[in-house]
């Protein structure tokens, strides 16, 4: 909500890409509305007939994300009683929203960025190569460049994510939107 100048630049940029199949990152502060965004961008786009299927990568323990990305076969791992398919593979032909991907642990970045660029992934504990058709969503309240430059995050990873970046502005940058969200609210 809001006729903003940063909420009007907000709107068009969204209404830009949402025609096409482009990976979007989506960078703001905690608090912004990225997920708002995300949402926004696949209601508009070819794939608004298909779940946007989302992940917080921050709530996500290292021990089970890549069985949560990916999914797992059954005997995979102790108490993995049943094969399951993973978030990619429920996106196939739809949208995958990746909320805090800058929290994703290093080995999970280089499984990311494999399906990023060929759109092929394996269960954990699995031996076939699995394909989907997926269109990635990410945000992040991270600075991703300078998480690139102490490490912390694969420079290779960001270059496709960061393929069309949108920002979210903080309500300080927009105050004149208030009574908007207050009516809205109210």
């Amino acid at each position: 909500l809001g006729q903003s100048d940063p909420m009007k630049y907000l709107h068009f940029r969204i209404r830009q890409v949402a025609p096409s199949d482009t990976t979007v990152l989506i960078l703001g502060e905690t608090g912004t509305g990225k997920e708002l965004v995300a949402e926004a961008i696949h209601s508009l786009g070819p794939r608004k007939d298909r779940p946007l299927v989302k992940v917080n990568c921050a709530a996500l323990p290292p021990s089970l994300a890549e069985s949560e990305l990916f999914g797992h076969e059954k005997g995979a791992f102790t108490g993995s009683t049943a094969q399951r398919k993973g978030r990619f593979e429920l996106a196939d032909g739809a949208t995958l929203f990746l909320d805090e991907v800058g929290e994703l642990a290093p080995e999970l970045q280089a499984k990311l960025l494999r399906v990023l660029q060929d759109g092929t992934f394996e269960r954990v504990g699995g031996h076939r190569t699995l394909k989907a058709d997926v269109r990635v969503i990410a945000a992040t309240n991270r600075n991703l460049v300078q998480d690139v430059k102490a490490g912390r995050f694969r420079e290779d990873l960001w270059y496709r994510l960061n393929v069309f970046p949108i920002s979210a502005p903080p309500l300080r940058q927009r105050k004149e939107d208030v009574p908007t969200l207050a009516r809205a609210f109210v």
